[in-house]
């Protein structure tokens, strides 16, 4: 029995051993291979560029700004003083904060604002579309609406589950244009506040993750974006369904955030703006598709400089800095922040003044009149 279990453990050993020394013989020669043939993935590949162009890093917006599409989801309990020396940094006077939802947490959220910076930021609303069924859904958030608008809030925000992924007791998805919604659009018209709503997604998402889809990148490291066409709607009847609302709801403003997925396509959001003139935007997490092509999106601005806002998104402090770079300089080819959105380089679109200020805080100041204006006089002095 002995014998037999050294035996044992010498065959063991020699296989464990011959096995260890094969794989560390396939790396070596998986990476001889690589370096011989230039090969490497795709995010490893991070060139230096030895292009010599003039830079101007802004660290500090030429003008105050209004983030009009930020997410603070710790508003109930965060220190806002901290919040502001970070935004005095940037020059953002005003925050809006979309993820305000409801019930206790927009209670204590606005307690907190009042307490603490009761100018520096407002407060958007959320709705709870999968409870449509319920016989009192209308009144509920008519009711909702109305008490929250009293208390101080300034907007509802759609999130893009509604289209997507939010459903019926009946399992059967929510359109964004489902007649039952209707009177919580005309509860916003009704009381003067904006809907900032986010439908669908970049249309790449809904594209075979192919070579040749430019959003390859991101579908990989964040495959749950990815939409297959088999199981929900297509891009083009999410925008459809979207449509259709700001054209029934015409005493209604909205938001059509992030440019409507449309800022590869400039033109169409154009024709799209001049459709329905109670439809603003904002550029949110699209910054990548502007700083690409410089000359047509600064044409765009100036045209349509009183239906653009200056949204963010995700709040991070060093990434206001591209925005600034972008949207005030005529610098050349530079990084953009996160690769899966672009693996392109940025090119500024030098604003004018007068754009710029229209965009960083006169149009909001237009749309959102309990902002303190004399945040802006102050600022610029």
């Amino acid at each position: 029995m002995i014998r037999w279990l050294i035996r044992f453990i010498k065959i063991f050993l020699t296989v464990s051993l011959a096995f260890a020394i094969a794989v560390i013989g396939i790396y070596y020669s998986y990476d001889a291979i690589r370096q011989q043939t230039n090969v490497m993935d795709i995010e490893e590949y991070t060139p230096i560029s030895t292009l010599k162009v003039p830079e101007n890093i802004i660290t500090h917006s030429k003008y105050p700004f209004v983030d009009v599409h930020n997410h603070q989801f710790d508003m109930p309990v965060k220190d806002l003083s901290k919040l502001v020396h970070e935004m005095d940094a940037l020059n953002m006077a005003f925050m809006v904060n979309l993820s305000g939802f409801r019930g206790l947490y927009l209670k204590k959220s606005l307690a907190n604002i009042h307490d603490n910076a009761p100018t520096r930021f407002g407060l958007f609303l959320n709705v709870d579309f999968e409870l449509i069924d319920d016989a009192d859904f209308a009144e509920q958030n008519e009711k909702l609406i109305a008490d929250a608008v009293a208390q101080g809030v300034i907007g509802l925000k759609v999130y893009k589950s509604l289209g997507l992924t939010d459903k019926d007791r009946d399992e059967n998805r929510i359109a964004i244009d489902d007649p039952r919604l209707d009177p919580i659009w005309a509860a916003c018209g009704k009381h003067k506040i904006p809907v900032l709503i986010h439908s669908a997604e970049p249309s790449s998402f809904w594209d075979p993750k192919d070579e040749f889809n430019e959003r390859w990148l991101e579908l990989r490291q964040k495959p749950g974006r990815y939409r297959d066409p088999e199981k929900v709607p297509s891009f083009e009847s999410i925008l459809a369904e979207q449509h259709a609302v700001f054209k029934k709801h015409s005493n209604t403003t909205f938001i059509n955030a992030h440019l409507g997925w449309m800022g590869n396509d400039l033109d169409r959001l154009g024709k799209h703006l001049d459709q329905y003139p109670n439809v603003m935007t904002e550029i949110g997490a699209v910054l990548a598709e502007l700083g690409r092509q410089p000359k047509r999106a600064r044409q765009f601005f100036v045209q349509y400089q009183d239906r653009i806002l200056f949204g963010k998104d995700s709040y991070k402090v060093n990434e206001y800095h591209t925005y600034f770079r972008v949207l005030e300089t005529e610098d050349e080819y530079f990084d953009y922040y996160r690769k899966r959105h672009a693996h392109w380089k940025m090119y500024g679109l030098g604003l004018p003044d007068t754009v710029l200020q229209k965009l960083y805080y006169q149009n909001a100041l237009a749309l959102f009149p309990s902002i303190d204006e004399q945040l802006f006089i102050e600022k610029q002095k």
